[in-house]
């Protein structure tokens, strides 16, 4: 019991290490930055509760053909679209247009971005965003730390319990093999 409690908790650290790494960590260093997908509109390219991985990318080097996370005139949260085409606006400005790739017709709008640089894709990793989702309700954090925590006291609780056991059943003995040896031999 005590071995099995222990690789459990040991191989479940390990994985909630290496999903910190994967996801935070490496992301970071290489200068990335991370995207949920909450809609559709990319299904067959980029599937709903994905997590997009893009860098910062100058806007003078966006092509057709690439992905972008921007935010929309008149729309409360940013979104993850394809650029169909570039045409140029008003001085040496560039207009954007963007259609999700599952959608049948183009976005409504077309974008000036306003920034010297846009969150271009460079990976995705399929569903991960379920598990984010999951990680940002605190019950189901508290039970990711507390069934560790949990393991860990009944491991701690089970080996003491079991050296005290130990150390009983030895001052037993002990006990056993001293009275042998003290009382007095063929006393008739």
């Amino acid at each position: 019991m005590s071995r099995f409690l222990k690789s459990f908790v040991t191989v479940f650290l390990v994985a909630v290490a290496a999903l910190v790494v994967v996801v935070v960590l490496v992301p970071a260093v290489l200068g990335l930055q991370r995207y949920v997908i909450t809609g559709g509109s990319m299904t067959g390219t980029i599937a709903k509760g994905s997590v997009v991985y893009s860098r910062l990318t100058p806007v003078s080097q966006l092509r057709v053909g690439d992905i972008i996370t921007f935010v929309p005139p008149s729309y409360p949260e940013p979104v993850t679209h394809r650029i169909i085409a570039i045409t140029k606006g008003k001085g040496d400005q560039r207009v954007f247009q963007t259609k999700g790739d599952y959608n049948k017709v183009a976005d409504p709008w077309k974008v000036t971005l306003p920034q010297p640089q846009q969150a271009r894709e460079v990976f995705h990793i399929p569903y991960l965003g379920y598990v984010l989702a999951l990680l940002s309700i605190r019950p189901v954090r508290m039970l990711l730390i507390g069934l560790p925590a949990l393991a860990i006291a009944v491991s701690i609780i089970w080996s003491l319990w079991s050296s005290a056991g130990e150390e009983a059943r030895r001052q037993e003995a002990a006990g056993s093999a001293l009275q042998k040896t003290s009382s007095p031999a063929g006393s008739e």
